[in-house]
């Protein structure tokens, strides 16, 4: 049977969790993709945008058109690094970071939610990052 399969479960457990997350973001211009980029932007050391797409495992041709978007909402700008003058970090702005703090309540909520219906939903997570090595 389809439904048994671990790649068809786990495909639509994520269409189902992406759908929850886009429905809750929505409303602060933002999806799951772009607080990924927040949130790596958001680490706390100062990234490249190549770093940012190295980090989040994303095609550095596909980051520019995320922080685009990102930058022409206001809520990053890219500039020069203090460290380096000829290298260009991406920061979070002003209303980047108040965006960001209440999008990760957000996303915090609807994984909780999410998961409820699991006995152990800290277990599952630490057993998916056992999947990835991590």
């Amino acid at each position: 049977m389809v439904s048994d399969r671990l790649g068809y479960l786990l495909k639509h457990v994520l269409a189902r969790l992406t759908e929850a997350q886009t429905k809750a973001l929505a409303p602060h211009g933002l999806n799951g993709r772009d607080l990924a980029v927040l949130s790596a932007v958001a680490s706390g050391e100062p990234l490249s945008q190549l770093e940012v797409a190295s980090r989040l495992r994303v095609d550095r041709t596909s980051i520019g058109d995320l922080i685009d978007g990102l930058e022409d909402r206001g809520f990053v700008e890219r500039r020069r690094s203090p460290e380096d003058r000829r290298r260009n970090v991406v920061a979070l702005t002003e209303l980047g970071e108040s965006t960001y703090a209440t999008a990760e309540r957000i996303r915090l909520e609807v994984e909780r939610e999410f998961l409820a219906p699991l006995r152990d939903g800290k277990r599952f997570r630490s057993d998916l990052q056992a999947l990835l090595g991590e």
